[in-house]
């Protein structure tokens, strides 16, 4: 019997955790050639998702958790649910319904029956999200495809399912900063896609603000290519162009025009906060790249655990996970 880990990233998701239970414990319950752990890991909240987790894992042997000291992030919390799974298959999938446990079976199969490496999940709509946000987010894949040295696909999911080997891979990367989705195209191996449809969460409400997406998708782009770091030169021949056209422009009404000084003063004022603006988006760019090298050179760890269940019993027999929900 093959073992299965599905990590569960939580945030403040109490209202929702009991709920997500139920629904993977049917799941599951329907692949008996598979030996499933859950492994939630309690990325700081603050509500009572750490009393569910335990008062689950009391009650349920195959019940994981990692808490951590506070909130570290989704990436942080992803990375610590996969160097801590021992498996032969490693699933990830959010706390809040919005993945539906109901494409495990299938994904189980495509890795374990038909030889891919990685099963993940690619959004097929966007019903039920924001068109601003949905605008956003496809602006940012389309920007990052055009500049990086990777592919990313645009609408993949972080609900996946992979094989050890997969995994080993992804961990074994040693930047602070992650972008996994970025990491999955890097690392590479075969994937076979399953379309999903958008799902609007169960409860609670989501912790992914514009700030934190905007965030997300910087590290996204400051990760996977170097091509802003030649925006200056490009910024510099810009300018150097304008300000030949400028001098031109300005000479000439210089000759012809009685009003020469004050379209003099017009031109020069122009020309110096133009050339001003350059320089402070050259340093800008420059300076998040310099931001990243000082919070790697640091090796401060991704996150910090405090409380875990895991050492014992990583894996219980199917007899011994069936347990009622909570109610």
């Amino acid at each position: 019997m093959k073992n299965v880990t599905m990590i569960v990233p939580c945030f403040n998701e109490a209202e929702v955790l009991p709920m997500f239970y139920k629904e993977i414990k049917r799941v599951i319950a329907d692949c008996p050639d598979y030996n499933f752990t859950l492994l939630f890991v309690n990325d700081g909240s603050k509500d009572k998702t750490q009393d569910i987790l335990k008062y689950l894992a009391e009650r349920d042997r195959s019940v994981k958790y990692i808490s951590f000291s506070r909130n570290f992030g989704k990436e942080a919390a992803m990375l610590a649910g996969m160097r801590n799974a021992d498996a032969d298959y490693i699933g990830i999938m959010d706390a809040d319904l919005q993945h539906s446990p109901d494409l495990i079976p299938k994904m189980l199969e495509a890795v374990d029956k038909e030889g891919y490496d990685v099963a993940g999940s690619t959004r097929s709509d966007r019903v039920g999200e924001a068109k601003f946000k949905s605008a956003l987010s496809a602006a940012f894949y389309k920007v990052i495809n055009r500049i990086s040295d990777v592919q990313i696909n645009d609408n993949a999911l972080d609900y996946r399912i992979m094989k050890r080997k997969v995994v080993d891979a992804i961990i074994a990367m040693p930047e602070k900063i992650r972008f996994l989705k970025g990491i999955y195209s890097w690392v590479g191996f075969n994937v076979k896609w399953f379309p999903h449809e958008n799902r609007v969460r169960a409860a609670g409400e989501t912790k992914w603000s514009i700030r934190k997406l905007a965030k997300y998708a910087i590290d996204g782009i400051l990760g996977y290519t170097s091509s802003p770091l030649r925006i200056p030169l490009w910024l510099g021949i810009v300018s150097g162009f304008a300000s030949v056209l400028l001098f031109l422009y300005g000479f000439i009404r210089m000759c012809v025009s009685s009003l020469w000084p004050a379209a003099t003063y017009v031109m020069l004022l122009s020309a110096v906060l133009f050339t001003g603006a350059m320089i402070l988006c050259s340093i800008g760019v420059v300076g998040e790249y310099v931001a990243r090298i000082y919070t790697e050179s640091k090796s401060r760890p991704n996150y910090i655990i405090t409380e875990t269940n895991i050492g014992m019993n990583m894996f219980a027999s199917a007899d011994e996970t069936m347990t009622d929900a909570v109610e």
